[in-house]
C-alpha cells in the first residue's frame, strides 16, 4: 500500500498507508492526522482538508480544477503548493507524498 507523509507546521511526522483509489483526505482522517478535518467529506466544499504539496511530488499531481481552485482561495494560509487532499485520489505512484498541513489548521 503506498503511504503518504504528512508533516505538521513543528516539524512531526505521521506515515499513513492509503489504499489505492481514496482520497488523500480519507487516508488522513482514517488515521486521525492532526488538522486534515474534511468536514464535506469530500466533496470540495469545505477546504478543511488543505495541505501544502512539497514541491517534487506537486508536479507530478493532476492539475487542481477550478472548483478545487475556487475553494483554495478560501483555505487558511493557501499559498502555490496547495491543494485539498480531498481532490487528490491514492494511486501506487504516490508512494511516499509529502503534505505539510497549514500553521493554522493544526
Amino acid at each position: 500500500m503506498p503511504k503518504i507523509v504528512f508533516i505538521q507546521h513543528t516539524g512531526e511526522s505521521q506515515t499513513v498507508e492509503a489504499r489505492p483509489g481514496q482520497s488523500v483526505m480519507e487516508a488522513a482522517t482514517a488515521n486521525m492526522v492532526r488538522g486534515i478535518i474534511g468536514e464535506c467529506g469530500g466533496s470540495c466544499s469545505c477546504a478543511t482538508c488543505h495541505v501544502y504539496v512539497d514541491r517534487d511530488w506537486f508536479e507530478r499531481l493532476p492539475a487542481a480544477d477550478t472548483m478545487e481552485l475556487g475553494m483554495l482561495e478560501g483555505a487558511v494560509e493557501p499559498g502555490p503548493l496547495s491543494r485539498l487532499s480531498c481532490q487528490i485520489k491514492v494511486t501506487e505512484d504516490l508512494d511516499g507524498l509529502v503534505a505539510r498541513i497549514p500553521a493554522g489548521q493544526a
